[in-house]
């Protein structure tokens, strides 16, 4: 991907949260229940590191403060969504380790138990940008971490947001992520957006397979 490729695809980001109201985007989910069930069926301690990429403007990290998580990160290329959170959660903002950039230019500083994504890596559809972001959730996760992964389906839209996106199934995703990952479960779940549209996920949970920190 050239520089000016991945200056386009943050524009068009920045873009679309300065245009729109958080409630007025087709993910808009105030309560992230897939994202919540799923994280708390690993049982998290209330200071395990979860990093939401892509996670921009999005409720989880509401969420998962008012559980008690004391050590969230939140990832998104848009400094605008990003702007939009802080406002929303006014001193709580404090609490959360913000960090923009590109997903697949993120370099992890820390390594996490938890990482989430359920609106990153199906925007992704150059290989070359799926192998960086494998390579960076694999040395971003501790060994035996936990990766909650949720994608457009093969049933799902073949666009959003006006820009293609990449469909999985669970095998798709599966093998995707093999080389790194061993998967636990998945399972599907439609989404309803502010329009009344409905869109078909896959959601995964998969454990890093590194058995030492590198």
């Amino acid at each position: 991907m050239t520089r000016i490729e991945e200056f386009d695809r943050k524009t068009h980001w920045e873009n679309l949260y300065r245009m729109k109201e958080i409630n007025e985007v087709s993910w808009y989910q105030p309560n992230p229940e897939t994202s919540l069930r799923l994280i708390e069926q690993f049982n998290p301690p209330t200071n395990a590191k979860i990093i939401d990429v892509g996670g921009g403007n999005s409720f989880l990290v509401d969420h998962l403060l008012d559980l008690g998580y004391t050590n969230v990160t939140v990832l998104d290329i848009s400094g605008a969504a990003i702007k939009g959170a802080k406002q929303r959660l006014g001193e709580k903002a404090s609490q959360v380790n913000w960090i923009i950039t590109d997903i697949v230019d993120f370099k992890p500083i820390e390594i996490y138990d938890f990482w989430h994504d359920r609106a990153a890596f199906h925007f992704l559809t150059e290989e070359e940008d799926i192998q960086s972001y494998l390579i960076n959730a694999y040395r971003g996760i501790k060994p035996n971490g936990i990766l909650i992964l949720g994608t457009f389906s093969n049933k799902g839209p073949k666009q959003c947001s006006g820009i293609e996106i990449r469909q999985y199934s669970e095998t798709s995703m599966a093998q995707k992520f093999k080389k790194y990952f061993k998967k636990i479960g998945c399972k599907i779940v439609d989404h309803i957006t502010p329009s009344g549209t409905i869109q078909n996920f896959v959601f995964c949970s998969f454990r890093n397979l590194r058995i030492k920190e590198l």
